[in-house]
């Protein structure tokens, strides 16, 4: 059987690919993630990794190991296809359940450290012994945990943001919107 001739991108693949592997970098995957979901998920059909290798300019290793780390996300999968000999891959197809997923297992994770470590630097505020020799330390630490307090509540609110996300596909911005403008209840 002969085989095709390798298929470049389109203009359209590598101006999407690129601005998706932009935006994954950015976020701290690798650009090659982004480059190649976008790839995959563009694709008519799935595509091997020889497929990816060819249209991307990508080396083998760089292709698998890419590969590899999507499929750990749950972004691409292997697909079976009748009479072929390699692996072919498929890009996740519904978004929302890519990227909340993201979200719960990196983003929200990251925002409970934050509140468990702004707790904990609370309760170190309260044990801190103040100093009678010094007038300004009873003033330093009324600043430090109005200041605590409002990064807290921040981070509270950024929770329950990230949580109703992920959860329930929706947030309700009121709280949001209150801490941006400054304003009460």
């Amino acid at each position: 059987m002969a085989s095709s001739p390798p298929q470049r991108l389109w203009t359209s693949e590598l101006i999407a690919s690129d601005a998706i592997g932009r935006i994954m970098e950015f976020w701290g995957f690798k650009r090659n993630m982004g480059r190649v979901w976008t790839v995959l998920y563009l694709a008519e059909r799935p595509l091997s990794a020889h497929d990816l290798r060819e249209r991307l300019q990508l080396s083998a290793g760089a292709v698998s190991m890419t590969l590899k780390e999507l499929s750990a996300w749950g972004t691409v999968r292997k697909v079976w296809i009748q009479g072929a000999r390699r692996d072919h891959f498929t890009a996740e197809g519904d978004l929302w359940k890519m990227v909340s997923r993201v979200f719960r297992q990196r983003e929200l994770v990251e925002v409970q450290e934050v509140v468990a470590s702004l707790e904990r630097a609370l309760e170190a505020l309260d044990r801190e012994p103040l100093d009678a020799d010094a007038p300004d330390s009873a003033r330093r630490a009324r600043a430090q945990r109005e200041r605590l307090l409002q990064l807290l509540e921040l981070s509270r609110l950024g929770h329950r943001l990230l949580h109703g996300l992920v959860s329930e596909a929706r947030v309700d911005a009121r709280a949001l919107a209150r801490v941006l403008l400054g304003r009460e209840g």
